[in-house]
């Protein structure tokens, strides 16, 4: 697992073979794991990686049997994207704005990700995630049952003003958070000016 080929390799191997691109389909929605440089940034647009297999397809009848996990329908991801209003729900930036820092334009996909639910059931459920969250996310659980019992702890008070939040699908900080963030990324210097400087009104 984790060999790198190209598909110009995987046909010159497989000369028998038509309609690779179909087959390499084929085999993801039976379980196999084959990433392209969407899922793994290292690879180049002709590179594919092989991470995991999936159902033995030479064995009578597992060749017909596909996996829960086969590829969504073009409708289905317009509805995840449209949900999640065409955001990545990790990071929140939007198709083709440049990340911070850089010259990347970002890409949004949908993928899957594994939710625990109340119970300790575990169900797959979808999200829209840009390029660079998916592959660095992956593997990752969403602990719902855990959010909701943290949630159940809540007064009345923090449960209403998670609901703004909620509702406008962003946190507004306040004043002081804004200024802990800036403190913390002050050299060594400057924290000791800040502490000198809010000293007096502890007395």
């Amino acid at each position: 697992m984790g060999e790198v080929f190209t598909k110009t390799e995987l046909r010159n191997a497989f000369p028998e073979t038509s309609q690779i691109d179909r087959r390499m389909r084929d085999l993801r929605d039976r379980g196999w794991k084959i990433a392209t440089n969407r899922d793994d940034p290292t690879l180049t647009s002709s590179e594919h990686r092989f991470v995991a297999a999936g159902a033995e397809v030479w064995k009578p009848g597992q060749s017909r049997a596909k996996t829960a996990a086969t590829s969504i329908t073009a409708t289905r991801r317009r509805e995840i994207l449209e949900a999640d209003e065409y955001l990545c729900r990790v990071c929140g930036i939007a198709a083709g704005e440049v990340y911070e820092g850089g010259v990347e334009t970002a890409q949004l996909d949908v993928a899957r990700r594994e939710v625990i639910k109340p119970g300790a059931k575990v169900m797959t459920e979808m999200i829209t995630e840009c390029r660079r969250c998916r592959t660095g996310g992956r593997g990752g659980r969403t602990d719902l049952a855990g959010i909701l019992g943290r949630l159940g702890q809540m007064s009345q008070i923090e449960r209403d003003h998670f609901s703004q939040w909620m509702t406008m699908d962003r946190r507004d900080f306040s004043m002081m958070e804004r200024l802990w963030g800036e403190y913390r990324t002050l050299p060594a210097e400057s924290r000791r000016a800040v502490r000198d400087a809010i000293r007096p009104a502890q007395y």
